[in-house]
């Protein structure tokens, strides 16, 4: 009860002082952003406000400055001519709450919604015996939740990607009709023990161990092999989606991917942790949902070291490294060889496909941009495109048209901002091929341009005996963009 108390006691002073803040103009220096909006030619510029623009004032209700931070490319031209949403981004009035992080971020994460979309779900089993579950999002009211497109059906796939705890967001929920509303086919990857999966075996997943991900993905194709497949990932579960992409390379059958407020320094996150209130609430709905399966993992871990850590370091490590296990000798580089194995960012250089990462300068749970953002990868590898807001908070990105209460119909500007992503790229790739195809047949060497993409296709998966499903004929744009 005291500790409860003591929440709601800083969440009404959060909520009485932050107006006061804005009001007053006692802010806090933010990262140097661009004047206006456009490419970052360098990460130093960012940090230097000697050597920056100024940046723009901004009325009250007027659009948010945004940064579109990439190595020029002639994707990257083409997407700020035709994204328009990048640049239209508002949170609202200088006393609305949308300028606060720490509600958007409580909002998105916690605050229920009208469910307009039922789920169906399969449960696949893993090579191992394990069990995942892949929820299909279809309109409409229970009574008509069995219909789903047939595998005839050519309309694209969106695979969502929650975060690494399991919990299904308000903001995962808002992705899902928005991409019905816009012809997607929302499918919702459930790791083992996860929203109500069953745990069939004493194995969890790894943090970024993308094998059952890639049997989810061949059973996606099979399903639905006409519709083309974009990837979107929230919060921790970006850790997921950029291990399966560097590790599969050209040969992940995913078109373009998103990420929306990604965690990148995935061990210094765990390490020195998130403020001690989004800690707190982690830590304690992973142990409830770990509860569930206390005897069974019992056989393998020592349960008593996994309930009674205090951080999300030492919950990590009691399920994964030696230490946590039973007859197992503690090594002392055993959490460091976890993340070898488990880092995101192992394998970034393989990534194949375009991927939007989009970010927010106050997000309360990344932490300060200039440590736990790496602009190095946006400028030097052009696969890589950050679209960075000065407000918004974790997966939040609340406009004026999201409301606490009452209707919501307006969709979140990340999700508008990453579905023009995805259609803008299929048709720059759709136009690339004519361009191509028009060459070939004029006789100025396009074939031979394409072969060389081929070639190169078979060759990017950096680890072929594991990712099976190479298929690189379907992926001879896959460099073309980069020039």
């Amino acid at each position: 009860m005291p500790e409860w108390f003591a929440a709601a006691c800083i969440l009404i002073l959060v909520v009485l002082l932050w107006p006061v803040k804005q009001c007053f103009g006692f802010r806090t220096p933010t990262v140097a952003l661009l004047s206006g909006f456009g490419l970052c030619a360098s990460s130093s510029q960012m940090s230097d406000p000697d050597r920056r623009g100024s940046e723009p004032a901004t009325a009250a209700g007027a659009g948010e400055t945004v940064s579109l931070i990439c190595k020029p490319s002639t994707l990257a031209n083409y997407l700020l001519k035709h994204c328009v949403t990048f640049s239209n981004f508002t949170t609202g009035l200088t006393w609305s709450w949308r300028r606060n992080p720490f509600l958007q971020t409580v909002f998105n994460a916690c605050w229920p919604v009208e469910r307009r979309v039922h789920f169906i779900r399969d449960y696949l089993q893993m090579s191992d015996d394990g069990l995942v579950a892949l929820d299909w999002a279809v309109a409409g009211s229970a009574f008509h939740k069995r219909r789903r497109a047939s595998s005839n059906s050519t309309n694209p796939v969106l695979l969502v990607i929650p975060n690494s705890f399991g919990k299904i967001t308000r903001n995962v929920l808002k992705l899902c009709e928005g991409a019905l509303n816009h012809g997607y086919l929302p499918v919702v990857f459930n790791r083992r023990s996860h929203n109500g999966s069953p745990l069939s075996t004493a194995k969890l997943q790894q943090f970024g161990d993308p094998a059952d991900l890639r049997e989810a993905v061949r059973y996606i194709r099979y399903r639905q092999p006409s519709g083309r497949l974009y990837a979107v990932s929230e919060s921790t579960g970006s850790g997921l989606l950029l291990s399966y992409l560097g590790e599969c390379g050209s040969s992940s059958y995913v078109t373009a991917a998103a990420c929306l407020s990604p965690i990148f320094r995935c061990q210094d996150w765990f390490e020195t942790g998130a403020p001690w209130l989004y800690r707190w609430a982690l830590l304690l709905y992973q142990k409830i949902c770990l509860s569930r399966y206390k005897t069974a993992l019992g056989e393998t871990l020592c349960t008593d070291a996994l309930f009674s850590s205090s951080s999300l370091r030492g919950l990590e490590e009691a399920l994964f490294c030696q230490g946590g296990q039973k007859g197992a000798v503690v090594s002392g580089g055993s959490w460091d060889s976890y993340w070898e194995r488990n880092d995101p960012l192992r394998d970034v250089d393989e990534v194949a496909i375009p991927v939007l990462c989009l970010c927010s300068q106050d997000d309360p749970v990344r932490g300060d941009p200039h440590t736990t953002l790496p602009f190095e990868l946006f400028e030097s590898n052009p696969h890589f495109f950050l679209l960075l807001t000065e407000q918004g908070g974790h997966c939040g990105f609340a406009t004026a048209g999201n409301r606490a209460g009452g209707a919501d119909d307006a969709p979140l500007w990340s999700h508008q901002a990453l579905l023009e992503f995805f259609r803008a790229t299929s048709e720059f790739f759709a136009a690339e091929e004519r361009t191509k195809l028009a060459a070939r047949r004029r006789g100025l060497g396009g074939g031979t341009n394409v072969k060389a993409f081929r070639g190169r296709g078979v060759s990017i998966c950096k680890r072929e005996a594991v990712c099976s499903h190479n298929i690189p004929d379907i992926y001879n744009w896959q460099r073309s963009y980069t020039r």
